[in-house]
């Protein structure tokens, strides 16, 4: 069963991408005629550039291929970036999204849309309809980048940057993300 099988991949996969300096995001296997479709999703805190994405690969195809009595036949490997319809889940998704529109979807309340603005480890600052708020992840049910087509306004990017030097509603201190 794939399901069954990624489960037993994960730690090894996550391995060889976490000795290439980069964050596993998923692992997904899937029958695919006669061969299994092994599915890696990679991150980092600066993104992944397409020869990283190369490198990756060939780390955990040597990795698979070390432990191939696991997968028990033919493979396709497939590794890649997430992309920009990804959830927003963890701390290192909102850093990378910083001065970014996102759509929010609360566990209690309206979806609405705000700019990102510096993230801790458990909150995030947004700036919503011209007014700042502290974001707890933990209060957020659904969270995505929202696609824009022109420059942010300079009037947003200068709230979000000089509220930056500030502490963040969970106490702890804001990550700066150089540009």
């Amino acid at each position: 069963m794939p399901n069954e099988l990624a489960s037993r991949l994960e730690p090894l996969v996550a391995e060889a991408v976490g000795a290439a300096g980069f964050d596993l995001d998923a692992l997904d296997v899937q029958q695919a005629g006669r061969r299994k479709l092994v599915k890696v999703v990679v991150d980092g805190e600066d993104g992944v550039e397409l020869d990283q994405v190369a490198e990756i690969s060939r780390a955990v195809s040597a990795v698979l291929d070390e432990h191939e009595h696991l997968i028990a036949g033919a493979y396709t490997l497939e590794v890649t970036s997430p992309g920009l319809d990804r959830p927003l889940t963890r701390p290192r998704h909102w850093r990378r999204a910083r001065f970014r529109l996102v759509n929010v979807t609360p566990e209690e309340g309206s979806s609405y849309v705000g700019r990102v603005g510096a993230a801790a480890e458990n909150s995030v600052r947004i700036l919503v309809d011209g007014e700042i708020r502290d974001l707890r992840y933990a209060d957020v049910r659904k969270a995505v980048v929202e696609v824009e087509f022109k420059q942010p306004p300079a009037d947003e990017l200068k709230l979000l940057e000089a509220d930056a030097s500030g502490k963040i509603g969970d106490g702890t201190e804001a990550k700066e993300e150089s540009r």
